[in-house]
């Protein structure tokens, strides 16, 4: 059996045991080493897909920056290793910016995003030095300016980019779609909203308008919906340039890139992305008279780190239905991976103890956790598979752990970096006294 080449790992393969090996390393001596469940990082994925995405729209636009999405997972290890790549941040969070500085990233490489920030959360982001925000809601404009008098921040114009809802479906999970009128992102345009918020931030003595932002959803594949988007955007800034001379300097045209999660998807090309974006882009500048030069900003998370990592899970029970099916029930679930429950993500299993084998049943994987709903995969085609047998599951890398959980009081896994051989724990597994830590009776 061959590993699917757009799900595993950039340096997964099968040994000489038969086992899964990612970054030169035994997955069922990392098992034993470390429990399960336990998601392993390839660094070799990680650096090649950032560097990848950092020369497709290099290669094609003079000022452009590639920040990663912190919320698809964030990790000082992960911050270095970005930081070190020339990557900038997209967070929003006091965490975020926590790990964010502590890994030496310069102020300026970092934008601050968010539909309700709170007032400690532009303080840390005041006090760090960040210079840019994504303005959601025309409130938080007044709170800007004020924060920054209050806490005589060195920071004399904030630089700010309006989010607009552009009114775009993305044609992806409805829970994922973030453009379309009725979503707690960005302001409406043709309501009047962000036009009232430019307006605003205009008269505010520290705020400085510079750009506009838009991302109209998670997991998107429709190029044409992001094209639509584009050009309503640069229409925006066309009729804000008449009204009252907007200066149109940054674009951060959000993230969003559709990856695979089973061999029936596809993940978005970057490269090809890059060519059509960025050609479109230049036209809809041009037609309108636009500045050509601006900063183009792009918000990479998924598409960054998904296909970085593998989760590993021991199989506990054996559970056959007659005429019904057969459940696995692993030792994660919806605690570490919710993303099946909350919207249906469909993923691939593999006993990774017996990698080359081929399928020969199907079974449903089930979580321990106390929930119906907890099946990480409904059809899984698996080898014979028994208790105390290893599975494997790729594309494990955005969107589980951020999301992960304490339901049933059971702890977070540990998360091991692996590369040329060697295993490094970046994340040790949680205790039930960190759990317990914060109760006071």
């Amino acid at each position: 059996m061959s590993l699917p080449g757009t799900l595993f790992p950039l340096t997964a393969r099968a040994n000489e045991q038969n086992h899964l090996e990612l970054g030169g390393c035994d997955v069922v001596q990392l098992a034993e080493q470390f429990g399960t469940p336990l998601y392993v990082f390839d660094h070799t994925t990680i650096r090649e897909q950032a560097t990848r995405a950092i020369h497709a729209f290099r290669s094609r636009w003079n000022n452009v920056v590639v920040l990663y999405a912190t919320k698809a997972y964030f990790a000082p290890f992960l911050a270095r290793l970005f930081q070190e790549l020339g990557v900038g941040l997209d967070v929003t969070s006091e965490g975020e910016i926590v790990i964010a500085t502590h890994a030496g990233f310069a102020p300026e490489k970092i934008y601050l995003h968010g539909n309700n920030k709170t007032p400690e959360e532009i303080r840390a982001a005041l006090r760090a030095g960040i210079q840019h925000v994504v303005v959601d809601s025309q409130g938080e404009i007044s709170h800007l300016q004020s924060l920054i008098s209050t806490l005589h921040s060195p920071i004399t114009n904030l630089q700010c980019l309006i989010r607009l809802s552009p009114n775009i479906d993305a044609h992806t999970h409805r829970y994922m779609t973030t453009g379309v009128a009725d979503s707690k992102f960005g302001l409406g345009i043709a309501n009047g909203i962000a036009e009232n918020a430019a307006r605003e931030i205009l008269r505010q003595k520290n705020l400085k308008l510079v750009g506009l932002h838009f991302h109209i959803g998670s997991q998107v594949f429709d190029t044409d919906a992001l094209r639509q988007a584009l050009n309503a955007v640069l229409d925006v800034a066309a009729d804000w340039r008449a009204k009252f001379h907007f200066d149109f300097q940054e674009l951060n045209i959000g993230g969003g890139w559709g990856v695979a999660y089973n061999e029936m998807q596809t993940t978005l090309d970057v490269d090809a992305f890059a060519e059509n974006t960025t050609r479109v882009l230049r036209e809809g500048l041009r037609a309108r008279g636009l500045n050509e030069n601006l900063k183009l900003l792009v918000e990479p998370g998924r598409g960054l780190i998904a296909r970085a990592a593998v989760a590993l899970y021991r199989v506990g029970s054996v559970k056959e239905i007659p005429q019904l099916r057969t459940y696995l029930a692993v030792d994660g679930g919806m605690g570490d991976n919710v993303r099946p429950a909350l919207y249906g993500a469909q993923y691939t299993a593999f006993l990774a103890n017996c990698i080359g084998d081929e399928p020969t049943r199907e079974y449903a994987i089930a979580g321990r956790y106390c929930e119906q709903g907890d099946v990480l995969i409904e059809r899984a085609q698996l080898p014979e598979t028994r208790a105390g047998d290893l599975l494997a599951i790729p594309v494990a890398g955005a969107y589980q752990l951020p999301m992960a959980s304490n339901y049933n009081l059971i702890p977070r896994p540990a998360v091991v970096l692996v590369q040329d051989g060697s295993a490094q724990l970046v994340r040790r597994r949680e205790t039930i006294q960190d759990m317990l830590a914060c109760d006071l009776n």
